[in-house]
């Protein structure tokens, strides 16, 4: 089997370090096209306004910069002679779940998978943003091995990717693995005004407390009762509980 890896956080993150262990579980053709910086929640963007620059690493390891989209096109495109059996894009140092799954990049690589042909999933690692930082990898790198193993037997529909999300606790402390829906969250995002040493206001994004739908059978509620949530995610958008009513309105009927 043949894996591309790929992740948001950047080739020097942690996290793609644990995906590389993970994947070389599983087998030795591993190759890894990740971009040069941290590329977190830019979503499946493209770069369009520069030129893509491919800086090889070592053998079967290269730098983008550019976008984790970026990344998936190039490693399928350019950087690979035959296309992979497998993408994989994380770990993530963070759970994506929820409402969050449309800004992550980590997501984005998997969709870019999806897109391309290819069976694809995300990996995250929950953790508190309290601890200062201390993300507890060897929960995704002990179990994540033999999950994916298991889903590669699963027979997708066309567009549709897995999002697995590891719980924040020990591997001891795992209670199993469950199959989720996405849940809902409200708007966790503030906005930090400051001013530069000339006066001039300017702003930063912070993450705050997140409130928000934790019903059992949903991502959230699997993560925060210390379960692996499989999620399988579809990239066909279209709510198709309303295109009746939409034609009924436009045909000038009654939508009710």
């Amino acid at each position: 089997m043949r894996i591309l890896l790929t992740n948001d956080d950047g080739i020097h993150a942690e996290g793609l370090a644990a995906l590389e262990r993970i994947a070389r579980e599983l087998t030795d053709d591993v190759w890894v096209v990740a971009p040069e910086t941290d590329q977190s929640g830019l979503a499946h963007s493209l770069t369009l306004s520069e030129p893509l620059r491919l800086r090889k690493i070592d053998d079967k390891r290269y730098a983008l910069r550019g976008t984790p989209t970026d990344c998936v096109i190039m490693g399928v495109r350019e950087v690979l002679d035959v296309e992979p059996d497998l993408v994989l894009s994380g770990v993530n140092a963070g759970a994506n779940m929820a409402d969050d799954v449309t800004y992550s990049g980590t997501i984005a690589g998997a969709i870019e998978g999806t897109l391309q042909g290819i069976k694809s999933m995300a990996l995250s690692q929950a953790y508190h943003h309290a601890s200062g930082r201390v993300v507890p990898w060897e929960v995704a790198e002990t179990f994540a091995p033999k999950l994916i193993r298991q889903l590669m037997d699963v027979e997708l529909p066309d567009w549709t990717f897995f999002n697995l999300n590891f719980p924040n606790c020990t591997p001891a402390e795992l209670k199993g693995v469950e199959v989720t829906s996405q849940g809902k969250l409200d708007f966790g995002l503030t906005i930090d005004e400051r001013a530069d040493g000339r006066g001039f206001p300017y702003y930063w994004l912070r993450f705050g407390e997140r409130k928000g739908d934790f019903r059992v059978g949903t991502d959230i509620h699997a993560v925060r009762n210390h379960k692996i949530s499989v999620t399988p995610l579809k990239l066909d958008l279209t709510d198709y509980t309303v295109l009746d009513r939409v034609q009924r309105v436009l045909n000038g009927e009654d939508a009710d």
